[in-house]
């Protein structure tokens, strides 16, 4: 009971309203007078930090006003840029994460000697990107066109021997033993050489790894496969039809160090098999 009565007294003193006034301080005359309550005063308090929030939001929210905070700009800059190369990071885990795992089941079908899968590529919006900020070189380019007239024109990059074309131009390094865990053979090239495929079949993987550059492989009728290592650049993709001596890339680009790797890898699989490449294509 004495709480319940300390409550609405306090409850009563807090709405009894106060006179607030301003006297002259030399005839003691009011000027000026106001009546206010401790509620009021606190309701006034509280819509006007309300208020002032929202105005503050709305600056924030719909005006530039932070830019001209020291400090502010370059942290926000700082912030996005990180955020861009986290979503290109991501971007190009997924890509290659997808790479790969076709890349380890074309294998473990061509183990089993089935016919690896061939996937389209879904469009993506990377190709749209402007590249312009790798321009290519004079050579670059010449050898582009060049290799792109030789698959317009069907003319083979490399020799034609005995049905199967040469791959590459070049001086044989390392040859072909299994029990060395050498799954082919290894071509020493200029800078520049043009990569042809051996024979007309299907591309089922275009792929690039930090560690053998551009690897492409394709699909021969009689259950064959050709597998090219080492690429600088690759011309074709996944699910596209090539024939035999067509261009599909080349090894090192033309203005590459001289320390650069100038070695091509080859493989010939047969039936899941890897089979000598010698027997087939002279080097």
């Amino acid at each position: 009971m004495k709480i319940q009565k300390t409550l609405s007294t306090w409850w009563r003193e807090a709405f009894r309203k106060r006179r607030l006034s301003l006297r002259n301080a030399i005839d003691g005359a009011e000027e000026w007078h106001i009546h206010l309550s401790p509620a009021g005063v606190f309701a006034a308090f509280v819509s006007f930090a309300l208020l002032l929030f929202i105005v503050l939001l709305l600056l924030v929210a719909y005006t530039p006003v932070l830019e001209f905070l020291p400090g502010y700009r370059t942290e926000a800059t700082r912030m996005r840029e990180s955020l861009v190369r986290d979503v290109m990071r991501l971007d190009s885990m997924e890509r290659r994460m997808n790479d790969m795992m076709l890349y380890n089941e074309n294998i473990a079908l061509i183990m089993e000697g089935k016919t690896p899968v061939v996937r389209t590529p879904i469009p993506s919006d990377s190709a749209r990107l402007d590249k312009t900020l790798v321009a290519p070189s004079r050579e670059d380019s010449l050898l582009r066109q060049r290799i792109e007239r030789a698959r317009n024109e069907g003319q083979p990059v490399g020799r034609v021997v005995g049905g199967l074309v040469t791959p590459v131009e070049g001086i044989l390094t390392e040859r072909f033993n299994i029990e060395e865990g050498r799954l082919g053979v290894r071509v020493a090239v200029q800078a520049g050489a043009g990569v042809a495929a051996v024979a007309e079949g299907t591309v089922v993987l275009s792929l690039w790894s930090p560690d053998t550059g551009y690897i492409v492989q394709i699909q021969h009728p009689d259950n064959q496969l050709s597998i090219y290592r080492n690429l600088a650049q690759s011309l074709v993709t996944p699910g596209q039809t090539v024939r035999g001596g067509e261009a599909i890339g080349y090894a090192v680009a033309p203005d590459a160090p001289e320390e650069s790797n100038r070695v091509v890898e080859f493989e010939l699989w047969n039936d899941g098999k890897p089979v000598d490449p010698e027997r087939y294509i002279p080097f």
